[in-house]
């Protein structure tokens, strides 16, 4: 479904216990060295081999009863060849959506046993599939994981490859359809030689995808995904003693195939530097410089990977403190190590400050790579990239499964470096690189020429787009079945026991709302606040976003990037970020350097500096965003939308990027967000949680240390009007002209009158049937059946007071006007005659029971239920009481609440696309129709 970075998890590690340490929370006099946050980092796990060549690796994790299970299969599109660009992509498709031969439909039996964390993802070296289950539905998952690989071809169908191919062009269509969204394209035709394997994107292109036969795709499947060309992994609570005669029941009678030999692929060297021009409908110019070097297992990357994160990766970077801080000649910036097996691409990315001469920065920007690759990184520079690795790959594999987690650190490891401790090698050498080392792998490498991409705004260069003709001729053999069991049914699962909640107060008055979670050494605070975009000063839209971002660039007497260095030696990641009902000041750091964290984060809670600099720079930054927001298609709903539905007076009629406007933020002083601070950002106002490996007595104690002695500002305290009268409801269309866009945004609903602290969890279960779950009617009836769309959902936009209900629905642009009209259908049948089937009823109310142990799994999935139902009042226990609801929820209960409140007749439909080929589809709607200019 997502095309993820293989190299995400490239340096991944894990802990196989909870690290302890003697600091004291109150007083700490450095912060933990490298080699003693890596004490214990490791997987432990087992690994055997069935009769057939699948490799099987597991880990016993047992602080869930869930099990992580990931199948990764040795092919990637790197393997495609001429012709089949996007057959990897493609058949990921077919094998997650598709039924099997005996299967009807794969989702359906994950969504009813519970299955959380799954998808499926495809990139240049490998294809890969996971969910994670309860553990009594762990055979089923097994049988299902089964079914993809030995009983997939006999039910693939002429109409299913259809469908699957529509959805894919559409994902292409929705990624192109962005800024910059068709630069990686551009990039690999100029890096690498025709020929090579890593020259075509792994989405594919549009005519390879349309000339697919079935049979070409029936023999990518006989030909790559066997078992002998797959490693499975199963994490969690399982062991090798139960894991073993489950894999041997449900996979060793599928035979063998061919061994598929990754693609080799050389280090391409281009001749001489090519300097090349781009143009896209975005709000500024964008600078690229990318080299070609070696691939994830090399002796190199780690060096190279330090390189980068020292240039532009860190929060401190070369570029970051050059270019955007001091000088001020760019709003962004980035440095970066995409590794593949057989090759990496190291990436640098300068978003230039709109009024500034691009050819400048260019020419600065050449300097400063020049400058840095003679003279290297520091010491200490490495050594906060080793900690930041530490950092981000505890927080990674807390969980078992999913994007990241333990599964995957194993298996990419497995597959990509061959060698399932590949992760944890290169983890531990990070503390062992030295300046030297990374200024001679820098010599050697990036001193070759770069290919250097300028994207200027501008119309685009012409899109290829799908044929509408021309596809080969279906073949219409029917399905046919291998004899096998059934599936296997599902044990009892027992109801959630979600971790304890305790409660205690600052000396202060401020609460402290705790849980206690010691799977990882890690502590998560959040300091939230009753203000969010909703208190932002009429005429004064952006102020708390810009109050909030100027927060973390300066306080206590420290600059920006003395913060920026703390939290990277530190292992701590200090956020502001506002919603639409909440300011939030959050820290995620390691256990071991809780007290210096906590140190870094009150400054930065009560002491922001807001220096009249630091102030102009953040609100240049913030103009730079709006004007960004303004060119992509989300954004440019988002910001129609609520004042359309909610009246532009209204706390919710403004977007909730919070970002305000050009002519509202233009304006803002230091004087404001003072002001504002003052106003809002005090303990009056604030509730602190906590999610930590540490006991609560101790918490308490160092957030009082620091805390406890915060008194507000002589202002009062801000209050919030939501009097202002919510329009009488009009249906009508609203297209915001956006040209050149091959997908539109259709972001369309309506205020209803539900307020966030009412109970919502009988309309929620009814609207999972309806709109928000994969398997709803909308996305059914577009997505699968039509394939117009990569996916669209309906959702309840919870917030804390009215409630709109909000559908979001990328389509294909010649199928606008039919997918409003299908939308409009969808919804009224299911209020009508078609409400919830029995078969609905019991997949929704058994999945939503059963996936709550998976759905916890995390301190910070547990951080998020404590702060969310403290804004929606409900009781701490609200998640261990909701099985015995949905056990006594039935389908005529699920009907009415939807009924009750969700009506089409009451819809604004907002459409960001191209008006010239959207308007006339829309025309026999019967609806008004308004063009607005895209802003």
């Amino acid at each position: 479904m997502k095309r993820a970075l293989a190299g995400a998890l490239m340096f991944a590690a894990v802990l196989s216990g909870c690290a302890t340490s003697s600091t004291s929370t109150t007083s700490q006099e450095r912060p933990a060295t490298v080699d003693e946050l890596l004490d214990g980092v490791e997987i432990p796990y087992e690994r055997f081999t069935l009769d057939n060549g699948l490799t099987v690796l597991v880990h016993e994790d047992r602080k869930a009863p869930i099990v992580a299970i990931a199948a990764w299969y040795n092919v990637g599109s790197k393997d495609e060849p001429e012709g089949q660009a996007g057959f990897a992509h493609l058949f990921e498709h077919i094998m997650l959506f598709n039924g099997t031969e005996h299967i009807p439909n794969l989702i359906e039996p994950l969504r009813e046993m519970g299955a959380t964390n799954w998808n499926g993802t495809t990139w240049f070296d490998r294809t890969n599939y996971f969910q994670t289950v309860p553990t009594p539905a762990l055979e089923r998952g097994l049988y299902i994981e089964s079914e993809r690989m030995g009983y997939l071809l006999g039910a693939l169908t002429q109409e299913r490859l259809d469908a699957q191919r529509g959805i894919v062009q559409n994902e292409k269509r929705q990624g192109d359809n962005q800024p910059y969204g068709m630069t990686f394209y551009r990039i690999l035709e100029r890096l690498f030689p025709e020929g090579h394997p890593y020259r075509h994107s792994t989405i594919g292109s549009m005519a390879d995808l349309d000339d697919a036969s079935l049979e070409e795709v029936r023999q990518w499947f006989r030909d790559n995904y066997a078992p002998n060309n797959a490693v499975i992994v199963l994490a969690g609570d399982i062991n090798v003693a139960e894991a073993r005669p489950l894999m041997e029941r449900y996979f060793a009678q599928i035979p063998r195939g061919p061994v598929n030999t990754p693609a080799a692929a050389d280090i391409p060297t281009l001749s001489a530097r090519i300097d090349d021009t781009m143009h896209d409908r975005v709000a500024n110019t964008r600078l690229y410089r990318t080299w070609v070097v070696p691939g994830l297992a090399h002796d190199d990357t780690l060096e190279l990977d330090v390189a980068a994160q020292v240039l532009g990766g860190l929060n401190s970077s070369r570029l970051d403190r050059i270019l955007v801080r001091d000088e001020q000649s760019a709003v962004s910036v980035s440095s970066s190590v995409l590794p593949f097996q057989r090759v990496s691409m190291f990436f640098v990315t300068v978003d230039v400050k709109p009024g500034v001469d691009p050819a400048a920065v260019s020419a600065r920007l050449d300097q400063i790579v020049a400058e840095y690759i003679a003279a290297g990184p520091t010491e200490d520079e490495i050594q906060r990239v080793a900690t930041q690795q530490v950092f981000a790959s505890v927080l990674s594999i807390e969980q078992v499964g999913g994007f990241n987690g333990k599964t995957v650190a194993l298996a990419n490891s497995a597959v990509i470096a061959g060698d399932p401790n590949f992760y944890e090698r290169n983890l531990r050498a990070y503390g062992r690189i030295t300046p030297a080392a990374v200024r001679e792998v820098m010599g050697r490498w990036l001193t070759r020429p770069t290919y250097a991409l300028r994207v200027d705004p501008g119309a685009r260069e012409p899109y290829q787009e799908a044929s509408a003709t021309g596809r080969p001729a279906p073949d219409n053999r029917p399905p046919t079945a291998q004899p096998r069991d059934p599936m296997p049914e599902i044990g009892a699962i027992a109801d959630l026991d979600f971790p304890d909640v305790q409660r205690a107060h600052l000396r202060n008055g401020i609460e402290v709302v705790y849980a206690r979670r010691t799977a990882v050494p890690i502590t998560y605070v959040a300091f939230d606040f009753d203000a969010g975009v909703s208190a932002d000063p009429q005429g004064a839209f952006g102020t708390q976003r810009l109050m909030l971002s100027t927060m973390t660039s300066g306080a206590g007497g420290r600059d920006a990037m003395n913060i920026a260095e703390q939290q990277e030696r530190l292992g701590a990641t200090i956020g502001a970020n506002g919603s639409l009902d909440r300011s939030a000041l959050t820290l995620t750091t390691l256990s071991a350097n809780l007290a210096l964290s906590l140190d870094l984060f009150a400054d930065v809670v009560q002491r922001p500096d807001f220096e009249a600099r630091e102030v102009a720079r953040e609100r240049d930054q913030q103009l730079a965003a709006i004007a960004t927001e303004g060119t992509q298609p989300n954004g440019l709903a988002q910001r129609t939308f609520p004042a359309l539905v909610f009246g532009a007076d209204h706390p919710y009629g403004r977007p909730s990027s919070g970002l305000g406007s050009q002519a509202s933020v233009l304006p803002l002083t230091r004087d404001n967000l003072v002001a504002f601070h003052q106003t809002w950002i005090r303990p009056e106002t604030a509730r602190v949680f906590v999610v930590s490996d540490r006991p609560l007595n101790e918490i308490t104690r160092a957030l009082n240390a620091r805390f406890g002695g915060w008194q507000g500002a002589a202002a009062p305290v801000g209050q919030k009007n939501f009097d202002a009268p919510i329009p009488a409801a009009r249906s009508r269309i609203v297209i915001v002209d956006r040209p050149q866009s091959p997908q539109s945004v259709i972001y369309a609903g309506a205020v209803l009158p539900i307020r966030g602290s009412e109970d919502t969890l009988t309309i929620n279960a009814a609207n999972e049937v309806l709109g928000s779950n994969f398997l709803s009617r909308i996305n059914t009836e577009i997505r699968e059946r039509r394939g117009w769309s990569y996916g669209l959902s309906g959702v309840l936009s919870l917030r804390e007071n009215q409630v709109p209900y909000i559908i979001n629905a990328p389509v294909q642009a010649d199928r606008t006007g039919d997918s409003i009209r299908v939308l409009i259908e969808q919804i009224n049948a299911f209020n009508s005659t078609n409400g919830v089937s029995a078969s609905e009823h019991v997949r929704t109310i058994n999945g939503n029971i059963r996936q709550l142990p998976g759905s916890f799994e995390t301190a910070g999935a547990v951080l998020g239920a404590l702060r969310s139902n403290q804004l929606y009042r409900r009781a701490d226990n609200y998640w261990e009481s909701v099985a015995s609801r949905y056990r006594a929820m039935n389908a005529a209960d699920m009907d009415a609440a939807a009924r009750a409140v969700i009506d089409p007749s009451r819809f604004v439909w907002v459409v960001v696309g191209d008006a010239s080929l959207v308007r006339p589809q829309l025309e026999g709607l019967g609806l008004a129709i308004e063009v607005v200019p895209a802003s």
